[in-house]
């Protein structure tokens, strides 16, 4: 891995297009060992990376440091990507993957540690589920408002409005990529949907 990276984007960068003439030709170079390369395939994706590991960690300090893990992942498994989807794709897939591998590395851990408190609030059932529209800005302040207010989520709830709302997908892909019940997605949406819309009618 590059070790002279600036792994925290100081603020967004242009956007990369879904396949860029000489991603290719960078990847080979990279996996080769081309660290200059890597570099400019980390300046071409690291903002969109940083953006959704904020999003789905809630934190700055949290992002900044899984956006380097991710791209000392995506460091040691560029030569697994054959180019049958664009490479953006491949990285947001594996960002996705490693950040919800953290995820449930940290809710085991509090499990083990919370483990004699008692019994936690179950989830809502599913059947009283109402799923409402999603929360859209209209403005730039409303847009820093809600993304606050994502932040501010719990941790479960916050990873599926995510996953759902904001990555666009299905309650049983977000089940099989959490390792939970589909029920159980839907009660964290809908929570998550419930205290966005609490947050921003304060």
């Amino acid at each position: 891995m590059p070790g002279q990276l600036a792994l925290v984007p100081d603020g967004p960068s242009d956007e990369p297009s879904d396949e860029p003439s000489d991603e290719r030709s960078l990847a080979r170079r990279a996996v080769a060992g081309d660290e200059t390369a890597f570099e400019q395939l980390y300046h071409a994706h690291s903002s969109r990376v940083f953006a959704l590991c904020l999003r789905m960690s809630g934190t700055r300090h949290q992002a900044a440091e899984l956006t380097q893990d991710v791209f000392v992942h995506i460091w040691q498994r560029l030569g697994t990507w054959r180019g049958e989807s664009a490479l953006s794709s491949w990285i947001h897939r594996l960002t996705v993957n490693f950040v919800l591998s953290s995820v449930r590395s940290e809710q085991r851990r509090l499990k083990y540690e919370t483990s004699e408190i008692g019994p936690q609030t179950p989830d809502a059932d599913e059947s009283t589920l109402i799923l409402e529209a999603s929360v859209k800005p209209k403005s730039v302040e409303d847009a820093i408002d809600i993304e606050n207010a994502i932040a501010a989520l719990p941790p479960g709830a916050r990873t599926v409005f995510v996953l759902h709302d904001v990555e666009g997908y299905q309650h049983n892909e977000i089940a099989t990529m959490t390792g939970t019940a589909e029920g159980t997605c839907r009660a964290q949406l809908h929570r998550a949907r419930k205290l966005l819309m609490e947050a921003l009618d304060r």
